[in-house]
């Protein structure tokens, strides 16, 4: 059935003067999902997600993060993660009391933010295929489809034959459904962000891992983590070093999934965050 939720689309100024593009899902008097989407993804990934937890009850708010989407771009293009996390901080200061749905980056970012901020901003955790250390062939091969089509591509059809190649397990879409996830310019369809991404926040990502672990440690909120069977960026070693670190996470793998377990295998997904949240109605 498809989603009767209403929706709106927002834009909310940052402290260095960026507006960020967050679309809201819902009636704002329900308890607020503060969703926070991937490396290269933007608002869009959450749409239909967004869309039935909001007809259950839920006011979602997906945003955009700085560089992505429908959101401004940073002068300069030094673009750092502290800066994703405070504009994180800065929208779950809107609504307190937030659950957060964080996938791949959006995830580490709320991790970042419970665990360093003493106000602890969430009060539960959703996160979609990431844990503080990562498999780094995984990521690198993300990170070499994201460069790999700096000209851009000359159609529709162009852009949908190469992201079908790199996920040779998805059904072919209709190539108008990647209008959302590309801009057209100068004659060329390009990715729907920054390529400036590519350059510190893409090589210095690794480093943070340390503190990425220390903020996890601290996280004593109730916690999701949802992982794909067939993802090839954590593991069963990145998932146990997790659990470690944080003992009240519940941990369920979708099993025909990859790292995009969003876009994979959507009704499960759904299901199980549905299911998770029902104990914070």
């Amino acid at each position: 059935m498809e989603s009767i939720a209403s929706t709106a689309l927002l834009k909310r100024p940052t402290a260095d003067g960026l507006m960020l593009a967050v679309e809201a899902f819902g009636d704002a008097r329900q308890p607020p999902l503060i969703f926070a989407h991937g490396f290269g993804q933007n608002r869009q990934a959450w749409r239909s997600s967004a869309s039935t937890l909001a007809d259950q009850g839920w006011f979602g708010l997906a945003l955009d993060g700085r560089g992505h989407g429908d959101s401004d771009w940073l002068p300069g293009g030094d673009y750092r993660l502290d800066q994703f996390a405070q504009d994180l901080n800065d929208l779950a200061g809107d609504h307190p009391g937030a659950i957060l749905v964080g996938a791949s980056m959006g995830g580490l970012l709320g991790l970042l933010v419970q665990g360093e901020d003493s106000e602890k901003p969430f009060r539960a955790m959703v996160l979609v295929d990431v844990t503080p250390r990562w498999e780094t062939a995984g990521v690198d091969r993300i990170l070499s489809f994201m460069a790999a089509h700096p000209e851009g591509f000359d159609s529709l059809q162009h852009a949908a034959d190469e992201v079908a190649r790199y996920l040779p397990h998805r059904e072919r879409k209709d190539p108008e459904r990647l209008r959302t996830q590309l801009r057209f310019v100068d004659g060329r369809w390009r990715w729907h962000w920054d390529p400036r991404l590519m350059d510190r926040v893409a090589q210095e990502a690794a480093s943070y891992i340390p503190r990425l672990q220390a903020a996890a440690a601290k996280v004593d909120v109730p916690l999701l983590l949802l992982s794909g069977g067939r993802s090839d960026v954590v593991s069963r070693h990145t998932i146990d070093e997790f659990l470690r670190l944080v003992p009240q996470a519940e941990h369920v793998q979708i099993e025909d999934a990859t790292h995009m377990v969003v876009g994979d295998r959507n009704d499960v997904f759904t299901r199980e965050i549905a299911r998770f949240l029902e104990r914070f109605r």
